[in-house]
């Protein structure tokens, strides 16, 4: 049962919370039909609330802080992580994490932002901020996952690029696009999976790839629900109906051909069953993997130029 509870999660909570107390009294009373007919009840209410949630509410998912981050997903799906740290610029972003790992017993280049889970390891993390150099170490072990022939996994979950003015000095946005170019034509087949929040350029950072992967329970925007709010009624009480015309769930990306994917989540969202997640998104990663393997290198790289070519719509 998770410690944070959202307001839609209450009346889930609720009956859990009775069955449990059921089940202690189950040992002297027999009321078995009882706590299986209260079982029925929470999975037609976990269906109805989780088939109707909007898209503020999915929001609120994705920020859970119990959901599983970049390198719980690593442990569960993955074998043999190293990881690898600095850009050779400046220093070592812990906000980004990423090495060797094999999937499937094949090697691949892991990439995620990370987050904490709470103050210190927040602080530690820069809240999943990253700075020049974080996206500087990840072009790093990109290329070298070009040189050695390896397979790339990025994992988005961010809430944007560190605003700070340090960040700006050292060249946010230099960065950010030097990435953009070079992941456009990085010679190896490049897989991303967004697992949480994916925010603006600072997602994007490590966000170009040939098969974009979203979970169901995610959002993937320009802007975050509050700053447009902020923006556009210079207010952030707006911040529900932003997230409708954001249209940020993964449900509205695969309309726009923006995500290819949409990775199923356990009943109720990840963060209520992490390891049944890992294990859905492994077989998607694996089966994904095989498929990208018998194109070309040449026309892989072809395709995804063309891929990020046609979205969007525009007037000439």
């Amino acid at each position: 049962m998770p410690k944070t509870i959202l307001e839609f999660e209450k009346p889930i909570i609720e009956l859990e919370q009775k069955i449990s107390e059921m089940k202690k009294l189950s040992e002297t009373l027999d009321i078995e039909d009882e706590i299986k007919s209260l079982e029925e009840k929470i999975q037609q209410l976990q269906d109805q609330i989780y088939s109707n949630l909007s898209r503020w509410q999915i929001v609120q998912i994705a920020r859970h802080p119990e959901r599983p981050y970049t390198l719980d997903y690593i442990q569960k799906i993955t074998t043999d992580f190293i990881e690898l740290h600095g850009d050779r610029y400046f220093g070592d972003d812990k906000a980004l994490v990423g090495g060797f790992a094999k999937l499937n017993g094949e090697t691949v280049m892991v990439i995620g932002q990370q987050k904490g889970r709470d103050t210190k390891s927040n602080l530690y993390r820069n809240f999943g901020m990253m700075n020049p150099e974080g996206y500087r170490k990840a072009l790093r072990l990109m290329k070298l996952a070009e040189k050695f022939e390896k397979p790339v996994i990025t994992f988005l979950d961010t809430p944007g690029a560190y605003p700070g003015i340090e960040a700006e000095e050292r060249g946010q946005a230099e960065a950010i696009a030097r990435n953009l170019f070079e992941m456009s034509k990085l010679r190896v087949p490049i897989i991303v999976v967004i697992i949480g929040e994916g925010a603006s350029g600072g997602a994007l950072g490590i966000g170009v790839g040939d098969r974009i992967l979203m979970l169901e329970y995610c959002w993937y925007s320009v802007i975050s629900p509050e700053s447009c709010s902020s923006i556009l009624w210079r207010s952030w009480d707006y911040k529900e109906q932003a997230a409708e015309a954001l249209k940020l769930t993964a449900k509205d990306l695969i309309q726009f051909n923006i995500i290819d994917r949409i990775v199923p989540e356990p009943r109720g969202g990840a963060h209520r069953n992490p390891d049944q997640a890992a294990i859905i998104l492994k077989e998607i990663l694996i089966d994904e993997l095989n498929k990208l393997k018998k194109i070309k290198i040449d026309k892989l790289i072809e395709m995804r130029i063309q891929k990020f070519l046609n979205m969007g719509v525009y007037l000439e």
